[in-house]
């Protein structure tokens, strides 16, 4: 019977050994069922040569990359989607990434997929992998899939890790789709403004010149604002690039991050949606860690890693000590004076129950529904208030314009 070589990772880590098998396929399935995950499979007589002609293909051929693949977060999501059904149907992971690197579809996925195949059969661990080659996962996916590989259920926490990130990337959209629409009316109101103050008015003022009239005060006013602008404005475009450039350096300075956050968060209308999200990313987190099989310490840390907002981070830091001094996690939710009662309710519910990943996946819903409200009313609020200042900036140009022509009428008669 032929003797095989393999490369796998196992609950105690990376191993290596001999196994008989009468073919390829049922060596992957004498794997399977001692719960190893097989990195690297050949047969024992093919070892040496393989490893001479890999030496050699390395030694000519050309890196298919240099640098970090940075990918979009929906094209994450995708990949993640495409591996999980992959190896969610007995696919091990070596086969499951040459698949995906056959893709159609010529992409970063398929660069991806096709980097991370060369590392895990040269014996890295696909975690260790994609955190060298990719920066867009995240701590947070790469520390899953460790404890994934660790104890043989890589498949499980990668539908977890599909389903999560796609909530976070419906989550994100929710936020961009909200804002598209107000932005469009400012521009359209800045447009119309600008076409009035620098053309139609200055165009009727020269008219009424030549009739010997005089101006209303509010063209005047207009006028000399109009003529402001145009001998000053390459002034106040200097000046805008470099209070962008100013602001920019700023908030590129580390001590910058916490008190830039922590503005955000107090913005009218829009903190309150940043605090909805971060309520909701939080919930969904830790379902999804403690859902998993990690203990509290372990997915709090984790989940310290994944929040976005620095000064909300700093705040954690704070919980963390808490329950790692043996403080429960509704009540050092409590202390930290960063999440609302309702939270606390439905996390104390889960730790009187005793089933923490249920009620916080079912507090992340509740959470995700008020978030969405929330987002609905912003965008009901703000689209009316926009087409109301832009309906009053065109009427009071509509105004000094009917006044000018008004006036010329009068001067003519």
């Amino acid at each position: 019977m032929p003797l095989f070589t393999y490369s796998a990772q196992g609950p105690s880590g990376l191993i290596t050994g001999e196994l008989s098998a009468s073919d390829r396929s049922e060596a992957f399935s004498i794997l399977g069922r001692k719960k190893i995950q097989p990195i690297k499979l050949e047969a024992a007589g093919d070892a040496r040569s393989n490893a001479k002609a890999s030496s050699k293909v390395k030694s000519t051929a050309e890196p298919i990359t240099s640098g970090p693949i940075k990918l979009k977060l929906a094209q994450v999501v995708l990949f993640i989607e495409e591996l999980a059904d992959l190896v969610g149907a007995g696919i091990q992971l070596e086969p499951a990434l040459a698949t995906m690197e056959r893709r159609r579809e010529l992409s970063g996925i398929k660069t991806l997929a096709s980097v991370l195949r060369g590392k895990v059969r040269d014996g890295m661990s696909f975690a260790k992998a994609v955190s060298s080659t990719s920066p867009s996962f995240g701590n947070l996916f790469c520390a899953l899939v460790t404890a994934g590989e660790a104890s043989g259920s890589l498949s499980t926490i990668l539908k977890r890790q599909a389903a999560y990130m796609r909530s976070l990337a419906a989550l994100r959209s929710k936020v961009l789709s909200a804002m598209i629409y107000p932005a469009f009316l400012v521009v359209a109101a800045v447009g119309v403004s600008l076409m009035f103050v620098l053309y139609l008015i200055p165009k009727l003022t020269e008219m009424l010149d030549s009739t010997g009239g005089s101006l209303p005060l509010a063209a005047q006013i207009v006028l000399r604002v109009s003529e402001l602008f145009k001998s000053t404005w390459w002034m106040l475009l200097l000046g805008g690039i470099a209070s962008l450039i100013l602001g920019r350096a700023w908030l590129q300075r580390p001590e910058s991050a916490i008190p830039w956050a922590r503005f955000k968060l107090r913005l009218p209308l829009f903190g309150e949606i940043f605090k909805a999200r971060f309520y909701v990313q939080f919930l969904e987190t830790m379902a999804n860690l403690l859902g998993n099989g990690l203990t509290m310490v372990q997915a709090m840390q984790l989940t310290h890693q994944a929040i976005e907002n620095p000064h909300l981070q700093r705040e954690f830091e704070g919980v963390q000590r808490h329950v790692g001094e043996g403080v429960s996690l509704s009540r050092a939710l409590d202390r930290s004076g960063q999440f609302p009662p309702l939270l606390l309710d439905m996390v104390n519910v889960g730790e009187q129950t005793g089933d923490m990943p249920s009620a916080l996946s079912r507090a992340a819903e509740r959470f995700d529904r008020e978030l969405t409200k929330k987002i609905d009313t912003l965008a009901a609020l703000i689209q009316p208030l926009i087409v109301f200042l832009m309906a009053g900036m065109v009427g009071f140009m509509a105004y000094i314009m009917m006044t000018t022509i008004f006036e010329t009428i009068s001067s003519i008669k």
